[in-house]
């Protein structure tokens, strides 16, 4: 197998799915009617709800949901082999993740770009509401904490790093000022481009100046600085810091995937790993348990997220200008996180087994596996670097891409320059989902405790957009500092899929009140299905084998606790909502639009 007909037929699947399956959830399921004002006209405060260009929009979302998962997630999973990854990404996105994220911003919109936990309120009533509401704030701060983990470490006593990503937001601001003031996106966006890209190369030549030293920081000073950042992200107008910065962050990783794709068709490098390797019944190296349903946990993001309805129902039901504007935005998007994915996965795989397990192994877990490393002595000298038992999987995508991008003549002698640039990019690519997801953090917050003080409810009231902003970032930043986050960061594979089951479970009886055919609720119905089942039995699977199992080393009481009590309130608001949707077919209103559209 070799990695240009992978991403050649990954693309064509990905494009026919846009064209037709995306075309029909718009003009069947969702019916758009763009003569409807949407909730950022209907609202606009020039702060939260603000009209914004589709493809601004689309930058922010994308850069907001693309985060570590569509990176990290299957490097981890090539453990498996190529294929179940491969097959789990598109089956996922477009039968899973495209639907989830269309319908959930389609019934955020609905109700005037409220959270999803207001939403569920709404619809399934208050139980299901507040358990919603709960699980979102319980995954969104972990999720903070974690993604903001990832980057210290890219950034830890790494002054290039910092200067390149830290640039960003002075660009961003400018860029969103000018925009403003001349609403002319193209010269903006030119300059904002220019800038951001004068920043990336100029960071090796500020190393060993005083501005270098200044810019050499630990973890413990950086888990401060990241929460102040997120807090502002989140407190300012949405024009000013978040948007335009997440646009432009949104060029530098869509071109570094344009160019590993065009790495891909110039050297064409074969797929090393097997279809399918020996861990598929379990046992692996980098995750214990079986390829189903670890293959659809390890993979969220590039296939289905729940991370992806915090924005949703977030940030950009709040800032699109037309309703078509969601195909291109949440169908969309999705799909191109798809193909970052697959991308990654050609980036792993490309590497011989053996040095990829040398990577992600321990050097003690390593020995056991009789395995003899080929390119990785090698590659750890061009880019100066011990690369053996760096875990996690950032490393691999590095040294994947760094791989292939020095495969070209040209770039031969530039091993050290392309993989410290990507671990860069990985900061940046992360980063822009920590302010959009602090953004959205605050929202939940307001949401959520403005049912016992109403004025926090008040998106445009500055006091409570304060106070909530500084709340979400210390929740978060708090567990960032102390580090108490690894404890439970084992946590998020089931959880994030869990509020994906809840995003499509809302989205699917939104459907069900608006189509004009009940069989259409399928398209959300046949991929909830699958994945509550999924993660219900992974969370079964870890709480038995790992959690509770004082041989293994993973072994945690208070993982267990909240694993089962994760599990519940999906159960929960799945019988609420089956109590809804009995109550909504048997409806005689229902049958009698059943009648009319037969």
């Amino acid at each position: 197998m070799n990695a240009v007909s992978i991403v050649i037929g990954s693309i064509c699947i990905l494009m026919i799915a846009y064209r037709l399956y995306g075309t029909f959830m718009a003009a069947k399921v969702m019916k758009l009617n763009d003569a409807t004002p949407t909730p950022a006209h209907e609202l606009n405060d020039g702060k939260d709800y603000v009209p914004t260009n589709k493809w601004v929009t689309f930058g922010h979302h994308f850069a907001a949901i693309a985060a570590a998962g569509p990176l990290v997630g299957p490097i981890l999973a090539a453990q498996f082999g190529y294929l179940p990854g491969l097959l789990w990404l598109l089956i996922g996105a477009v039968l899973g993740g495209a639907v989830h994220d269309v319908v959930v911003l389609f019934a955020s919109m609905r109700k005037k770009g409220k959270s999803l936990s207001e939403v569920a309120k709404d619809e399934l009533g208050p139980v299901a509401g507040f358990c919603t509401g709960l699980a979102m704030l319980f995954i969104i701060t972990i999720t903070m904490a974690g993604l903001s983990m990832v980057v210290l470490h890219a950034l830890e006593n790494n002054p290039w790093g910092t200067f390149a990503v830290g640039i960003t937001i002075p660009i961003a601001m400018g860029v969103g000022i000018v925009y403003k003031k001349t609403g002319n996106l193209k010269v903006t966006s030119t300059i904002g481009f220019i800038l951001l890209m004068a920043g990336v190369f100029m960071g090796p030549q500020i190393q060993e100046t005083a501005l270098g030293d200044w810019l050499t920081l630990d973890t413990k000073v950086l888990a401060i600085i990241l929460p102040i950042y997120a807090f502002f992200a989140a407190a300012l107008p949405v024009w000013l810091l978040l948007a335009p910065r997440d646009y432009l962050s949104s060029f530098m990783k869509i071109g570094v995937f344009i160019a590993l794709i065009i790495g891909v068709f110039i050297i064409n490098p074969s797929i090393e790993f097997p279809a399918f390797t020996k861990f598929i019944d379990g046992g692996g190296p980098i995750l214990a348990g079986p390829v189903w349903p670890f293959i659809s946990i390890t993979i969220a993001c590039g296939a289905i997220s729940g991370f992806h309805a915090f924005v949703g129902s977030g940030t950009t039901p709040k800032m699109l200008d037309k309703w078509s504007d969601i195909k291109v935005v949440g169908f969309g998007g999705m799909l191109v996180e798809c193909l970052v994915a697959i991308m990654a996965l050609i980036a792993a795989t490309a590497l011989h087994p053996a040095d990829y397990f040398a990577i992600n192994s321990t050097p003690e877990v390593f020995k056991t596996l009789g395995m003899d490393v080929v390119n990785l002595p090698e590659l750890s000298r061009e880019i100066g670097l011990d690369l053996e038992g760096r875990t996690g999987g950032a490393v691999t995508l590095a040294v994947g891409m760094t791989y292939i991008f020095t495969g070209i003549p040209w770039f031969a002698k530039l091993s050290a320059y392309f993989f410290q640039f990507v671990v860069m990019f990985e900061a940046v690519f992360i980063l822009t989902a920590i302010d959009a997801g602090t953004r959205v953090s605050r929202y939940l917050i307001q949401d959520f405790f403005g049912e016992f003080y109403k004025p926090l409810k008040k998106t445009d009231w500055l006091p409570g957009s304060i106070i909530a902003s500084a709340l979400a970032c210390f929740m978060w930043g708090y567990l960032l500092y102390s580090g108490d986050i690894g404890s439970i960061w084992a946590l998020f594979g089931v959880s994030n899929q869990m509020m994906a089951s809840i995003g499509l479970i809302i989205g699917g009886t939104v459907i069900l009140k608006v189509a004009d055919k009940r069989r259409y609720m399928l398209t959300c119905l046949v991929p909830l299905a699958y994945l509550f089942v999924t993660v219900n039995y992974a969370g079964y699977w870890m709480v038995k084998n790992v959690y509770l199992n004082p041989d293994n080393p993973g072994y945690n009481m208070l993982n267990a606790v909240l694993s089962v009590i994760m599990l519940i309130l999906g159960v929960i608001i799945m019988v609420a909502a089956i109590k809804k949707w009995l109550e909504m077919w048997n409806s005689p209103s229902r049958q009698l639009e059943d009648a009319r559209s037969a």
